[in-house]
């Protein structure tokens, strides 16, 4: 299979970190979601396909609710709430960036990525 869709670029203001300051007054995260599932010659019926609105609406729903520490957690959430709404996915790939992690020194950029497959075992 080599299909995808892409959700690219999705960004929310949100609370995740170690820090007291990260809590308190929240970052912006960063999140892609790559779809993949075989849509090569399916008909041209939403009830066939990934509902993107639905994808946006979980990650949203993830991302903007509990709070967790690290974004490696974030992005497994995101992936298996994923891979359970939406029954026509095959395999996601998430990536969560957090472009203003508190670090020092210069970076453009920090992020996880997590590729799960359907038959990967569901959050421990």
């Amino acid at each position: 299979m080599s299909s995808k869709v892409v959700l690219d670029g999705m960004e929310f203001h949100a609370h995740h970190g170690v820090y007291d300051e990260e809590t308190r007054f929240g970052a912006r995260f960063v999140v892609d979601a790559e779809l993949h599932w075989n849509f090569a010659g399916i008909p041209d019926e939403l009830e066939r396909a990934v509902n993107y609105a639905e994808v946006y609406a979980a990650v949203q729903r993830e991302v903007t609710g509990t709070r967790v520490q690290l974004i490696e957690v974030l992005a497994a959430r995101i992936a298996h709430r994923l891979l359970a709404e939406q029954e026509t996915l095959e395999a996601v790939t998430v990536r969560v960036h957090k472009p203003h992690a508190p670090l020092p020194g210069i970076f453009r950029d920090v992020y996880a990525e997590l590729t799960l497959n359907r038959a990967d075992p569901g959050p421990r």
